[in-house]
């Protein structure tokens, strides 16, 4: 049986951590091996907060795959082609922002996945398949299985919804954007409030009823991240490419300055 190998939902599956890294400001394809021996799980390529094309968004997914870190693309809004392109040169997840109802979560489903599951149109040879041809119908089943489609749940609406938003049949992942619901709720950058704590609760109910994975974004404090982890979080988005490189070069800068 043809099968495709998604590092971050096997991680996910078997219940441990899959920890993901933003990839905001890096352009070149090296950022999957490099990111990989950092010891990240999989790469949230972002297309919705910056400039990122679709070309560069791809090449960086297809070497992804062959330094066996999942490459997972961020689209910027719901149209059905931004997925389907990310999908088909390379990505082997999609995120989409902005869920608020199963509607929506039904929409994405019909976008990313191929028939009997969702309408993806069907292509020739895949680079998640080595670009080797098989039967259609194995294409379909096989990378159906291996793609990971995440939701964001990023306002209350969406958190009020994540029961309906989670029982959606080719849903895998819940995320919550933590900034941007905290700015809906009128708390910006008060991730430590206990109404985001309640929203994580009924997140991970929600995902552990259906028996889909519950991920964060947005909070990058370790004290923090162990809480809500602790309540359930798995699919963990950790930091990106800009903070890290920020942090290396402030700790350098202000360490060679201070030498005598």
């Amino acid at each position: 049986m043809l099968q495709v190998k998604n590092h971050a939902k096997e991680m996910l599956e078997k219940g441990e951590l899959s920890l993901g890294v933003g990839i905001r400001n890096a352009r070149t394809s090296d950022i999957g091996k490099a990111m990989k021996t950092a010891g990240f799980d999989w790469l949230f390529i972002d297309m919705e907060h910056n400039t990122m094309d679709i070309d560069m968004a791809c090449q960086i997914a297809v070497a992804a795959q062959d330094a066996g870190i999942t490459p997972i693309v961020r689209v910027p809004g719901f149209e059905h082609h931004h997925a389907t392109r990310a999908l088909d040169g390379g990505a082997q997840g999609i995120v989409v922002p902005h869920v608020d109802d199963a509607a929506t979560a039904e929409q994405m489903v019909i976008n990313c996945r191929y028939p009997q599951v969702g309408k993806r149109s069907m292509t020739g040879a895949l680079p998640q398949l080595a670009f080797e041809s098989h039967p259609f119908g194995e294409v379909a089943e096989a990378v159906n299985a291996a793609t990971l489609l995440v939701l964001m749940l990023e306002t209350p609406t969406a958190i009020e919804n994540a029961d309906a938003i989670a029982a959606v049949p080719g849903v895998d992942a819940l995320l919550i954007g933590t900034n941007d619901l905290c700015m809906e709720m009128g708390i910006p950058g008060q991730f430590d409030h206990l109404d985001v704590a309640a929203a994580y609760e009924t997140m991970v109910a929600a995902c552990k009823k259906h028996g889909k994975h519950p991920g964060m974004g947005g909070v990058y404090n370790p004290e923090l991240m162990q809480k809500y982890i602790g309540i359930g979080a798995r699919l963990i988005l950790s930091g990106s490419d800009m903070a890290f490189m920020m942090s290396g070069a402030k700790a350098q800068a202000s360490t060679v300055r201070s030498l005598k």
